[in-house]
């Protein structure tokens, strides 16, 4: 496991079993793309961060503030959310950079996600480099990046 680093004013380091509600709990908060169905529950993180990909969060003061998730087969972004009492101070950002490096090193060629179009969101992954490639067929802006 890499070794933990700080981030603005929290510590950035690989997702655990134990981080799982924590990080529901964020998914759960957040104002745009809410979670309001049990589509996605508890048990669905375990694969993602165990099997198929890796997880990170960024805990303060013992909690969870925010967190990312990727799909080392697929490159498939699966998650990256913020708590919004803590949006604004560069977590985001810390999470899609070690998360992004990580999948690249897999052998990756082309990472994927799609997200609500004309959010928060999609301005991100427009302004951290991510290529907008239009609005798939569920109704998302869709964005890729390649190596």
């Amino acid at each position: 496991m890499p070794e933990n680093t700080a981030a603005t004013h929290g510590l950035l380091r690989q997702a655990l079993r134990s981080d799982i509600p924590g990080m529901h709990r964020v998914r759960r908060a957040v104002r745009e793309n809410p979670l309001t169905s049990d589509v996605i529950r508890e048990e669905h993180y375990i694969p993602a961060i165990e099997d198929t990909g890796r997880g990170w969060v960024i805990e303060e003061a013992g909690e969870v503030r925010a967190f990312a998730v990727g799909n080392g087969q697929t490159g498939n972004i699966w998650a990256l959310f913020v708590d919004p009492e803590h949006e604004g101070r560069g977590f985001g950002r810390q999470l899609q950079a070690v998360m992004v490096d990580w999948l690249f090193s897999e052998g990756l060629e082309r990472l994927s996600l799609g997200t609500a179009p004309g959010t928060r969101a999609e301005a991100f992954y427009r302004a951290t480099g991510w290529t907008y490639l239009g609005i798939d067929a569920h109704g998302e802006a869709s964005f890729e990046m390649r190596r």
